[in-house]
């Protein structure tokens, strides 16, 4: 498992580099200043993220079961959170109706969000 979370890390640390470099030379002639600085937001969430995956990957202080369940709360809320907000901020280029998915990205935070409590949970209950 741990090197399925390292592997993760890399590909979301990837991809937010790739992310911020498309919305820092292509879109910033398309998209308007807020759009941008929500793209932007949704890129350092990410790259946060997979640095925050790494750790949970090379940790030794929680059990295997423990990294599972962050792991997998932590890419559930980076699809949600990050992957929302690049879908809202393009959807005039996408056409993507946006409607259904405005209301997903708090959604995505609060997984984030919990994905750091388990953690903090996971190493209170240590001794």
């Amino acid at each position: 498992m741990e090197k399925k979370i390292l592997l993760a890390a890399c590909t979301l640390g990837f991809l937010a580099i790739i992310f911020g470099a498309f919305g820092a030379h292509a879109l910033k002639k398309i998209l308007s200043i807020e759009q941008l600085n929500s793209f932007e937001t949704g890129v350092k969430y990410q790259m946060y993220h997979a640095l925050f995956l790494l750790f949970i990957g090379t940790t030794q202080i929680i059990t295997l079961k423990e990294k599972t369940i962050i792991f997998y709360l932590t890419v559930t809320g980076i699809l949600f959170f990050s992957g929302s907000i690049y879908v809202l901020t393009t959807n005039g280029l996408t056409g993507i109706k946006s409607k259904l998915i405005g209301p997903i990205t708090p959604i995505g935070g609060l997984i984030l969000i919990l994905s750091w409590g388990y953690l903090f949970y996971a190493i209170l209950l240590k001794k």
